[in-house]
């Protein structure tokens, strides 16, 4: 099953494990946006993982699970495929 993965986390070390755990699952396709195809036991793993790193009063994370037919309606409008992370990070 596909899952979008979607979080809102305002904590950069906590947002930075979480992200780090996502790209292990997934490909990301935003900056705060993943799309992973998981079984029922990844899923269940990833949210369990998830659990450890999340402030539920701070932070949010979404998983909208898509269908066979939802998937092969996805629309993109520019960029397409998987987001990169830029080899050098100027901050």
């Amino acid at each position: 099953m596909l899952y979008v993965i979607a979080y809102d986390i305002p904590d950069d070390k906590r947002r930075g494990k979480v992200a780090k755990l996502l790209e292990s699952y997934g490909a990301r396709v935003q900056k705060s946006v993943f799309e992973a195809d998981l079984d029922e036991r990844g899923y269940r793993d990833l949210r369990n993982r998830l659990k450890r790193w999340i402030v539920e009063q701070e932070d949010s994370v979404r998983f909208y699970r898509l269908c066979a037919t939802c998937r092969g309606q996805v629309e993109t409008i520019g960029q397409l495929g998987v987001m990169l992370e830029p080899d050098v990070l100027i901050v």
